[in-house]
């Protein structure tokens, strides 16, 4: 299923964003080192109630996952890098933490992740390799405009991750996103510029960027969701929902 929203129901979506915006950054203060990645799942319930919002996730039962979920967000530390189950994990010095939240309001759903370094050691690998990731985002954002394809929004954050030196795994990517959390097109982390679906105004796509660092190879850990890297290297993700306007793209999980 493939949706366009018209402008009430974008202004709905764009109150959606903003809450899954602020609720990452919240959590991203917290997130020290010591903190439970159990604690960090409660902050994220508690936060989603209290807005009147409901998480996409507790009872997501996808093909690729040993559903239902379970948890309020996905928390991925180190060699994690997609779905990760919130664990009796405390957070370490210089680990390298994903975020990833997806809630729907008042009928509309947004999807946002976050790569970050824990604590004051700061390694120059993962902070290059996060960085890979959010330039990746900016290029495909600034390439989804109205008739341009899916397939330039994939080259564009394809380019960047090639160049960039890391090996791109075709298996998950962006999609679409509107009344439910994932819809139609895929948006796969690279392409062929000029193929796959025109973009129109209304249409929302969650993009998402996220690499390992010498792998393109993925391995599900006996939770049966949570993916990590074949070779045990680390990973980062960054995601932003956007959407298609007659002016371009607009993002609607930015941080206030």
């Amino acid at each position: 299923m493939i949706e366009i929203l018209n402008t009430t129901e974008i202004s709905r979506a764009r109150e959606t964003g903003a809450l899954v915006a602020s609720i990452l950054q919240t959590l991203k203060s917290r997130s020290t080192v010591g903190t439970n990645l159990l604690d960090i799942d409660e902050w994220a319930r508690t936060l989603i109630v209290e807005a009147g919002a409901e998480s996409c996730y507790v009872d997501y039962a996808p093909s690729f996952g040993r559903g239902p979920f379970g948890h309020y967000i996905c928390t991925a530390v180190n060699d994690a890098v997609l779905h990760g189950m919130p664990n009796d994990y405390a957070l370490a010095d210089g680990d390298l933490l994903t975020l990833d939240l997806a809630v729907s309001l008042e009928g509309f759903a947004a999807d946002s992740a976050i790569s970050f370094i824990v604590g004051e050691t700061q390694p120059s690998e993962s902070i290059a390799m996060i960085s890979a990731t959010e330039r990746a985002l900016t290029a495909g954002i600034a390439a989804a405009v109205p008739g341009a394809r899916i397939g330039d929004i994939s080259h564009a954050i394809g380019s960047v991750l090639d160049a960039a030196g890391y090996p791109i795994n075709m298996e998950f990517g962006g999609h679409g996103i509107g009344s439910t959390m994932h819809q139609d097109p895929h948006v796969a982390n690279d392409g062929r510029p000029g193929r796959g679906y025109k973009l129109r105004a209304g249409l929302l796509l969650a993009l998402e960027p996220w690499v390992m660092a010498d792998t393109a190879e993925l391995i599900t850990d006996a939770d049966g969701w949570t993916l990590r890297s074949f070779t045990g290297c680390r990973t980062a993700h960054t995601e932003h929902t956007i959407a298609i306007t007659n002016d371009g793209a607009e993002i609607l999980t930015l941080p206030a």
